[in-house]
């Protein structure tokens, strides 16, 4: 009963993300700013992967180098863009492997990073990443399983925010 459960949220989640990608192609996503604790908003919504990630034994490093940075945004959406990025980091990070999340000041800009200490991107593969249904591993040796859908929506979600997204 409990793999039928979770295969019907995941079923839901590959869903909901097919009709989100479809409001923002036709532009109706909408982002509700205000101004926020950029700060605050991504170090509790990277603590809130802790315990999960604990049984992992995946050790998750915070830093920063301000503590408070108002910015308009919209957290529920940085909250998306951020569990998506943890979501891959976890799924592909070893056990007793290392995820690290930083927010720096630079500039006038304000730069999170999710880096992990799994397995990594193949350099040819790293442009596919944020296309739609792209995706870095081939189906058939691929180790976790996911839709490609997930990181276009963070890259849109980002860029709504006059942000950018790269990955290294």
């Amino acid at each position: 009963m409990t793999s039928i459960k979770q295969n019907c949220y995941r079923l839901l989640r590959l869903v909901n993300n097919i009709i989100d990608m479809n409001k923002i192609d036709y532009g109706y996503y909408d982002i509700e700013l205000g101004n926020y604790n950029i700060v605050s908003v991504v170090e509790d919504i990277t603590m809130s992967v802790l315990e999960y990630i604990k049984n992992k034994g995946i050790e998750l490093i915070f830093d920063t180098d301000t503590e408070e940075e108002i910015i308009a945004c919209d957290p529920d959406k940085i909250e998306r863009v951020m569990l998506n990025l943890l979501s891959n980091a976890i799924k592909y990070t070893d056990d007793n492997g290392d995820i690290y999340v930083s927010l720096n000041k630079v500039n006038e800009d304000v730069v999170v990073s999710v880096k992990d200490s799994g397995v990594g991107i193949p350099n040819d593969k790293l442009e596919l990443i944020f296309d739609r249904f792209g995706q870095a591993n081939d189906i058939l040796s691929r180790r976790c399983e996911g839709s490609g859908i997930g990181l276009s929506i963070v890259k849109s979600i980002v860029e709504m925010h006059g942000g950018k997204i790269e990955v290294f």
